[in-house]
């Protein structure tokens, strides 16, 4: 009987790759929600919810595709014993989460 499940690319499971994917899951998860909320607002601000409301959702989907890859690039580093820092994503979460405040703040206090 031939097993149709992939070969590891690590000898650990639940090593940081598997851990850092749940991460991003749970990311994910948590930009949908706010997405949800913000489009709650669309009664009562108008077009100033749905910019963040999108932007939270189109980061959402951004996460989605890539994780396959980030997970290959993690479980290849742990292989070869160097994992390199995904600065870009956290950057990209950092500057995310600023702008979806400051846009929420905005359309609570102008409009």
């Amino acid at each position: 009987m031939v097993s149709s499940a992939r070969p590891s690319l690590h000898q650990d499971p639940g090593l940081q790759p598997e851990r850092t994917v749940m991460s991003w899951d749970r990311t994910l998860l948590a930009l949908f929600v706010v997405a949800a909320m913000l489009l709650r607002w669309y009664s009562a601000v108008g077009l100033a919810a749905l910019f963040p409301a999108g932007l939270c959702g189109v980061t959402a989907l951004a996460i989605h595709v890539t994780q396959r890859r980030r997970y290959a690039v993690q479980s290849s580093g742990i292989a070869a014993e160097r994992v390199e820092a995904d600065v870009f994503s956290v950057l990209w979460m950092v500057v995310l989460v600023v702008a979806v405040a400051v846009l929420a703040l905005l359309a609570i206090w102008v409009l």
